[in-house]
């Protein structure tokens, strides 16, 4: 069964529970004991230890003063802010706008070289047109319920950065599932541009685009959308939150089963073959 690309950071989570739960047993305390301690109630201390509550930096202190192990709560406070910092709630983004968040990540777009791309769903936001770029961004406002919906603002901020696909210094693997092709995100004429966009961005020096067949037999099943960027950071696109992957032997992961996709995927001709069929199954 695929694991959620959530695990890493709840994995992350648990592993400081885990180091807190076995410092209070070493220190023969009870859960009753090592709240009493700390000065809170003893359900506090267990939502701790299941990693439902995140303890804050004070928190740490505490529980390594009362448990005689104050050495250790510098770096266990590094390891929860670490954690906690993968996850990026998507309301806490989105709360200064579309249109911000598309202008925030252009400085960090220019210092990559090679972005890795794979979607099961959406066609990746660098290689969206304004029309498909806007709808998308419209259901974002809608879903999170935002007050002010600058969802046309943010696409056209979307498409300025996207400029990067025609600059030099930059490689773009992009690899879809064929399904994106025929989700309907846009009305027919968007739908349209953006699959004829596809045709044209595949054709660029920089740009790799695969596309795996509805029909092919598969080394590896569809996952959530993720992008890499170069081989230090990977991206992945949840429900509730944006999950920043940057430990090297988790991005080695992610860039093991990028490959596993990629290889999966056709490209050229056949890629385009796999285009133009959408295109006339619009009509």
């Amino acid at each position: 069964m695929p694991t959620s690309p959530s695990s890493s950071a709840q994995a992350a989570r648990e592993a400081v529970a885990r180091q807190l739960r076995d410092l209070r047993k070493e220190a023969g305390l009870t859960v009753v004991q090592l709240a009493a301690a700390c000065g809170w109630h003893y359900s506090k201390t267990s939502r701790v230890e299941n990693a439902i509550t995140a303890p804050s930096a004070n928190d740490i202190r505490r529980w390594c003063t009362a448990t005689g192990t104050r050495d250790q709560a510098q770096d266990l406070i590094v390891q929860s802010l670490n954690a906690e910092s993968m996850y990026r709630q998507w309301r806490h983004q989105v709360r200064a706008g579309l249109q911000h968040i598309q202008q925030s990540r252009v400085g960090f777009f220019h210092n990559t070289e090679l972005f890795r791309m794979y979607s099961s769903s959406l066609v990746p936001g660098l290689l969206q047109t304004e029309g498909y770029a806007a709808a998308v961004l419209r259901i974002a406002a809608s879903v999170n319920d935002l007050p002010t919906d600058d969802s046309a603002e943010a696409a056209r901020a979307r498409i300025e950065r996207s400029r990067i696909v025609h600059e030099p210094g930059h490689r773009f693997v992009v690899v879809i599932e064929e399904e994106v092709l025929y989700c309907r995100i846009a009305d027919t004429d968007a739908m349209a541009a953006q699959l004829g966009y596809l045709l044209t961005a595949g054709a660029l020096p920089a740009v790799s685009l695969g596309i795996i067949p509805r029909t092919v037999l598969r080394t590896h099943w569809p996952e959530e959308t993720f992008h890499v960027f170069d081989d230090r950071l990977v991206s992945v696109e949840l429900v509730s939150a944006e999950v920043t992957v940057t430990q090297p032997g988790e991005v080695a992961q992610y860039l093991s089963t990028f490959e596993r996709l990629r290889s999966m995927a056709v490209y050229g001709a056949s890629a385009r073959a796999l285009i133009l069929r959408a295109i006339e199954a619009l009509h």
